[in-house]
């Protein structure tokens, strides 16, 4: 179990890190949930009961008993994500898990809840209120270090007019929130109207959807270069509903496909999904 919660802090999980990513609780599991299903033959569905939210994990491959350690290490990376996103106010209230009793004690004092065994799934429960619990992590994330210096790459383009520069500023900054790039918040971000922000782009012969393509741009190509992260885990985290649509893109400004850019790549890059130890 040392794995799943540690799995975390030494970046092995890559839904780990696209789900520190998101601004609350409830959206961390959303976007795990997204990330798994694309990924992987794990469900993970949670669900609001009274005042309990319910994280249950089905093992589309199981033809058996589930491998106890891989119920386990999944459970305990679910409560580690819960603990270090939320800055230590996140805490499963009980854990369910589908096989027979054994090890309770063991399981007691390493997840710090009541264990319920012979349960119809594997699951976690928590606290309703936790769900809208903040995450400290959202304010960087996988971007903090890969993206140290690209709102002033972004915002010093030879070309950009101020507006622009502020714009592509905003939502980066919506970006690396784990947020929705959609027009309307960003232009709350900058404060003014939706109407206003498109008219003014529109005077400086650009548009929304230009600017936004063009900081996604930016952004993938250092993902890809900097890190290991997955095309899926990249897509996510520049705010794409589906992997397709981010390969679309991608192949639009570059044409190519983001693992063939990345292939030629000759730069070093440092690792954030893996870390080696001397």
């Amino acid at each position: 179990m040392r794995f799943g919660a540690e799995g975390i802090a030494r970046g092995y999980a890559v839904a780990a890190i696209v789900s520190l990513h998101a601004p609350d609780f409830r959206q961390a599991l959303v976007t795990l949930s997204r990330y798994k299903r694309q990924t992987c033959p794990e469900l993970v569905e949670f669900a609001v009961e009274g005042d309990e939210a319910t994280v249950r994990y089905r093992w589309l491959l199981a033809t058996g008993d589930v491998p106890r350690l891989l119920v386990d290490t999944t459970m305990a990376s679910l409560k580690e994500l819960a603990r270090r996103g939320s800055g230590g106010r996140i805490a499963p209230v009980r854990l369910e898990l589908a096989r027979r009793p054994a090890d309770q004690e063991l399981l007691r004092s390493h997840f710090g809840c009541p264990i319920v065994f012979g349960a119809t799934h594997d699951a976690m429960v928590f606290e309703r209120s936790a769900l809208d619990v903040p995450f400290v992590a959202a304010e960087g994330g996988a971007f903090a270090d890969v993206l140290a210096n690209v709102e002033t790459l972004i915002a010093e383009d030879a070309g950009a007019s101020m507006l622009v520069g502020d714009l592509r500023v905003a939502i980066a900054r919506q970006l690396s929130e784990g947020r929705p790039p959609g027009i309307g918040e960003i232009a709350r971000r900058l404060g003014v109207s939706s109407r206003t922000l498109q008219r003014r782009l529109d005077a400086c012969g650009t548009s929304f959807q230009r600017q936004l393509a063009e900081v996604r741009r930016i952004m993938a190509s250092r993902l890809l270069r900097h890190t290991d992260l997955d095309v899926v885990a990249i897509g996510m985290l520049l705010g794409f509903a589906e992997p397709n649509s981010f390969a679309r893109a991608f192949r639009t400004w570059e044409q190519t496909t983001p693992l063939r850019w990345r292939d030629g790549q000759t730069m070093n890059r440092p690792s954030i999904t893996r870390e080696t130890h001397e």
